[in-house]
């Protein structure tokens, strides 16, 4: 499988079986592709967008901006995802969308995506999912914003993201590539980035966590997701009809 679409493809197939020609009716969508740098908007708040933006490689994070200046990264994106999909009904973004890297990211038209959706009802369905499973995601980081401290929700982010790679084939055994600002990953936590530095120091010296650079290797991911309370269900990683 190759394309632009081959992340959002397995990302799907995660979840569910999908047809030789469910695959190539994913894989005849028009794509209008387009590189971005560190800091680009990809999406960008008050407009209205007339198509959906694929990520095919690198990180983008949901950014809301305050009216002090004060910025909160409400999700993080990764290849294969769809980063504003919901837009299609919203019509008006309500946030922006930025590169946390170096992104590469396919715009597919929202005419064309209505006529997949017309096409096969099941695939309509399977990208509604994939707006469900953004929602879930939302519950879980405001879940532990609010109630988790420092540590447990550095250790819950990565795990979360850990599955997620993996699911799309972009993770090794224990380890994954996650080159962001320890002020980046503050604006995901909703913490300053003192706190960060020492949250990561805790875990390195429990054991439970190394980040170095930008590589994080987990040594003992059960240990990890127990220390954190993490519990994968909400990332719906499990194939079944839908």
């Amino acid at each position: 499988m190759s394309g632009p679409y081959q992340s959002f493809i397995r990302n799907l197939e995660q979840r569910d079986e999908l047809t030789s020609q469910e695959r190539a009716l994913i894989e005849s969508l028009p794509a209008n592709m387009r590189s971005f740098e560190r800091g680009e908007e990809l999406v960008v708040e008050n407009s209205r967008p007339n198509h959906s933006c694929l990520l095919l490689s690198g990180f983008a994070g949901r950014e809301i901006i305050l009216r002090d200046g004060k910025r909160q990264i409400a999700a993080v994106n990764i290849p294969g995802d769809f980063v504003d999909l919901h837009a299609m009904l919203l019509k008006v973004m309500d946030h922006t969308v930025v590169a946390l890297t170096p992104c590469r990211a396919a715009f597919v038209p929202h005419e064309d995506l209505r006529r997949v959706v017309a096409e096969s009802l099941h695939l309509g369905r399977l990208l509604w999912l994939m707006t469900v499973i953004d929602a879930a995601i939302h519950r879980a980081w405001i879940a532990s914003i609010g109630r988790r401290h420092a540590g447990a929700r550095v250790g819950h982010l990565v795990c979360e993201l850990f599955l997620r790679l993996q699911a799309v084939g972009l993770s090794e055994p224990n380890r994954l590539d996650f080159p962001v600002t320890q002020s980046e990953l503050a604006d995901m936590l909703g913490l300053s980035v003192v706190h960060v530095n020492r949250s990561l120091r805790e875990l390195r010296e429990k054991n439970l966590l190394v980040w170095r650079g930008n590589k994080i290797e987990i040594p003992d991911f059960a240990a990890l997701s127990g220390a954190c309370g993490f519990e994968p269900t909400y990332l719906n990683l499990h194939k079944e009809p839908r």
